[in-house]
């Protein structure tokens, strides 16, 4: 048994005969450690790890009650830590249509059709995952390469729809959604949103930005009638299926960009009911400076060791998504040379959440996709340092960095401020960068994943599931290949290497929720989270790699996913 902070405290399970819970033998042991130390076997009791060596070293481990995992030669390695997700999405997205991999728009229609005739008239059909850059024709009639709702209307003249874009950034709304959200042809969209119009000034239905947030007001207002036990039953249900496709995906810690006192309320009673299967850490969100202030010293909850909640950071979010010409960048849009990107929560706004933070011993997580976004926000974390006399192991971090200028990477490294990236997003963005950038831009700015690491800024990696699939597996391939589906390889000069690609989203992801003292790595001291594949990731070739798949899912030395 060990103490948080990985003392021994008593004797060894070895020498009282009955051995540790849990041993793994047999295999090619990726510990992560700062020598990148390779073994064969890992001894966890009281979900703590005990040993990591040969298999002789952990021999004297395996009592009458421990039970071996014969590895086999399969490839075990620190669980992998979700850099960047929002975890109560991922469980919604199992509840609604799953729009990730269909093929048109006139698929999404037929789609809809089929759950109107499932549906009670009035009842939401809602959907997320469409991205029109990769369907296989375009949709007819279309505006700025979009559909308009006539059809979606006509399938469902009766049941608001709602479907959210890959990116989250966006949304599509039929004639009866439009309605309850009180929009029309006179409408004008929020502040940091876009009414997309045709050339008759109607709606299309398609809704960037914060133009979304009426409508999902207004199918929040439908829910308004369910009781506390059916609200209860769905957010835990959530809950479950989000921990079901993490763990199935190899994901034992999950950092959540973006969650509010409320829901943050619910997880803390379901930790206490030791009712929670994977780690998360929380990024506080939605919650006004004002309220903040008053309230984060009660949601102070750092890691002290075999946590399943931690809370000690703030997401903002300055501007929105490069697919929908939501990033705020410095130049232009190639495809819109009239817009410059949006800008959804203004500079002075996270200027005053950085204070706040500051005040209560909180990390600050801006999300920033344009290289303007990601400028304005080192120049507010550097101004809020300098007031605060240094940076002082603050860990900030600038959530996605995509769209950089390589002038501001330097920046990162000076201020400490850390790259959190989502390898994935650059192989499935790949077709459509150049279209909203030019190839310049797209290639000395997008994706800086070398540059970043050469200037000794650490990247944590991700998949921003449901926007991704939550696989790490894919989100590491794309990290050192930059390879995309149809073959192209999106400037690979910018690769990491395996074992760069590997920290990213272990050790790293760690570090970045200052919780490397007791995760990313498998050394002794430290949990017992371990995730066995198939084949060796370091070494495999590329195109057995694609092939990879999660054998098992370790949390605190309890088998908690078998492929």
């Amino acid at each position: 048994m060990l103490a948080a902070a990985g003392t021994l405290l008593v004797a060894t399970a070895c020498e009282t005969g009955e051995g540790v819970d849990l041993v793994l033998r047999g295999g090619v042991v990726a510990t992560v450690d700062a020598d990148d130390t390779m073994a064969e076997a890992v001894a966890i009791d009281d979900g703590w790890i005990v040993a990591v060596g040969s298999d002789a070293d952990v021999e004297g481990y395996i009592g009458t009650d421990t039970e071996v995992i014969e590895l086999d030669g399969r490839f075990a390695m620190p669980g992998f830590i979700e850099g960047h997700g929002h975890y109560m999405s991922l469980g919604n997205s199992k509840t609604i249509l799953d729009l990730n991999n269909v093929a048109n728009w006139d698929e999404i229609v037929q789609m809809v059709a089929d759950a109107v005739a499932e549906a009670e008239p009035g009842e939401w059909i809602r959907g997320r995952g469409w991205h029109q850059e990769k369907w296989d024709q375009p949709p007819d009639p279309a505006v700025e390469g979009n559909p308009t709702h006539a059809s979606l209307t006509a399938v469902s003249p009766d049941n608001p729809v709602l479907l959210g874009h890959a990116s989250g950034h966006a949304g599509f709304a039929n004639a009866a959604a439009l309605a309850l959200a009180g929009y029309d042809r006179d409408s004008a969209p929020p502040p940091g949103g876009e009414l997309v119009r045709d050339e008759y000034g109607e709606l299309t239905g398609l809704l960037r930005e914060t133009a979304q947030r009426p409508v999902s007001g207004a199918f929040a207002d439908s829910q308004l009638g369910r009781t506390a036990e059916e609200i209860e039953a769905q957010f835990r249900r959530e809950v479950m299926l989000a921990a079901e496709e993490a763990l199935s995906k190899g994901v034992t810690s999950f950092q959540d960009a973006g969650t509010g006192f409320g829901t943050i309320d619910r997880l803390r009673e379901m930790e206490a009911e030791d009712a929670l299967s994977v780690r998360l850490y929380i990024m506080v969100r939605r919650q006004s400076n004002e309220e903040m202030d008053d309230r984060l010293a009660d949601y102070y909850m750092p890691s002290e060791g075999d946590d399943y909640l931690t809370v000690r950071s703030i997401k903002r979010q300055i501007d929105g998504a490069l697919g929908s010409h939501g990033a705020w960048l410095l130049d232009p849009y190639k495809d819109m040379p009239t817009s410059v990107g949006l800008v959804l929560e203004t500079v002075e706004d996270i200027t005053g959440t950085a204070h706040v933070a500051i005040k209560h011993g909180f990390q600050v997580n801006t999300h920033a996709i344009g290289d303007r976004a990601n400028r304005e926000v080192l120049n507010i974390y550097e101004a809020v340092f300098d007031s605060a006399g240094g940076a002082e192991n603050h860990r900030w971090r600038i959530e996605h960095a995509q769209h950089v200028h390589p002038d501001d990477i330097v920046r990162f490294a000076e201020l400490g401020v850390l790259a959190s990236m989502q390898g994935v997003h650059a192989t499935s963005d790949f077709p459509w960068v150049p279209l909203r950038l030019g190839d310049t831009r797209a290639e000395e700015r997008t994706y800086l994943w070398r540059s970043f690491l050469d200037a000794g800024v650490p990247i944590n990696n991700g998949t921003d599931v449901p926007v991704e699939d939550i696989d790490p597996l894919a989100s590491f391939r794309a990290s050192v290949t930059r390879r995309t589906a149809d073959g192209s390889i999106y400037y690979p000069e910018q690769n990491m290497t395996r074992t760069e690609a590997l920290r990213s989203y272990t050790i790293n992801n760690a570090y970045a929720a200052f919780e490397e003292q007791y995760k990313g790595s498998l050394e002794v001291g430290k949990l017992g989270d371990v995730v066995v594949i198939d084949r060796n990731i370091l070494t495999v070739s590329d195109e057995d790699l694609a092939d990879a798949r999660v054998d098992l899912t370790i949390v605190g030395g309890v088998v908690r996913y078998e492929r």
